[in-house]
């Protein structure tokens, strides 16, 4: 049986037809999750002596301004069934392998803590990544720390079914990226929750994500132009770098976007934030119609790997 998520649990005792009044009622509870056991962003890095850090505080105030009721938690240790049944939806901006201590020496998570997140996003919850959250759980990668360049040769290939189950259950990998630039990408569906108020394209400077591993049930968002991008991991044709999903009964959502401050300092970004948590905490709903091949046909060709 499904761990019950904190939504389940209203409706189990509210029956339906009270479900989106009580929704509504109640402010959105979004664990937001840090740990960095590889590289450790400058968004995500508290100060010297425990300040939040850039993120948090945006959050913070992001979430006073729209019923939205943060945690936030660096500690890998307490992911539980009991510990997420009290969110609706947790929050990742994570890197490396975060079954280790790592980079930023934080408490990992433990194998169960990460079968039951699955667990709980699979039972209904919604799960949400920016950035680095597809730098996280690599396929055949173990390293207690930010895994070095000579050992990421795994990135450089389709695993498939045999991808590590949190790349499954997000819809995509992280490989590499190259030097921070301006890149255009093309906005593909301007109803999902955040992305109404944007143009048709949307340019850029930002560190970009190469990425692979993309389910097809992904309902593709955005898709990164890689004519004329500088640095070998954007020769490969154009591929998703914003998209929405299924798993399970949950919902799952991720975006390449947010390793600069002012990323997460601009309007359209926090737009996409607050629209994406909406969707996930299901205060409203999205077209889910996978659109993969039909919008980047090529996205399963990879870069060559970094000699």
């Amino acid at each position: 049986m499904l761990p019950l998520t904190r939504t389940a649990f209203r409706c189990l005792i509210l029956g339906s037809c009270l479900c989106a009044a009580a929704w509504a009622a109640e402010p959105l509870k979004v664990l937001y999750f840090t740990k960095s056991a590889g590289w450790e962003h400058s968004v995500v890095k508290r100060g010297e002596h425990g300040e939040p850090s850039h993120s948090e505080r945006l959050l913070t105030a992001l979430g006073a301004a729209h019923d939205i009721d943060f945690t936030f938690s660096k500690d890998g240790s307490l992911f539980s069934p009991e510990y997420l049944a009290q969110f609706d939806v947790v929050f990742f901006y994570t890197s490396g392998n975060l079954e280790m201590v790592g980079t930023d020496g934080n408490p990992p998570m433990s194998p169960a803590g990460k079968r039951a997140l699955l667990g709980w996003v699979a039972g209904g919850g919604g799960f949400m990544a920016v950035h680095a959250g597809s730098d996280s759980f690599h396929t055949y990668e173990r390293y207690d720390g930010n895994t070095p360049q000579d050992q990421r040769g795994y990135r450089y290939q389709n695993n498939g079914e045999a991808s590590d189950p949190y790349v499954k259950m997000l819809g995509g990998e992280f490989i590499n990226h190259g030097p921070q630039q301006e890149a255009t990408a093309h906005i593909i569906d301007r109803t999902f929750p955040g992305f109404e108020s944007l143009e048709a394209e949307l340019t850029v400077h930002e560190e970009w994500y190469s990425l692979k591993e993309f389910s097809p049930i992904n309902r593709v968002l955005m898709v990164l132009d890689t004519e004329g991008m500088k640095g070998s991991d954007y020769d490969r044709p154009d591929y998703p770098v914003a998209w929405a999903k299924p798993y399970g009964q949950g919902r799952v959502y991720y975006n390449a976007m947010g390793h600069r401050e002012d990323v997460w300092d601009a309007d359209y970004y926090q737009q996409m934030l607050v629209g994406a948590l909406r969707w996930l905490g299901r205060r409203v709903d999205a077209d889910l119609t996978p659109n993969l091949l039909e919008v980047a046909p090529e996205s399963s060709v990879l870069p060559p790997p970094r000699s």
